[in-house]
């Protein structure tokens, strides 16, 4: 999922685990949260999201 100014975000689903990873594409910096496969997907994409700016904010 990819809008203009925005992140990309992949999921990844091992049996009842789910990984979200959102990717900065200006900068390619990743940042990932797992949780319950049965999690509403919006909720990931939001958690990725609130880490990556975390993660972004605490580069130099």
């Amino acid at each position: 999922m990819a809008q203009p100014g925005g992140i990309y975000v992949e999921f990844v689903i091992r049996g009842n685990v789910v990984k979200a990873t959102a990717i900065d594409p200006v900068t390619g910096v990743e940042a990932s949260v797992i949780g319950p496969a049965n999690a509403p997907q919006a909720a990931m994409v939001q958690a990725a999201r609130r880490k990556l700016e975390y993660v972004l904010k605490k580069q130099p």
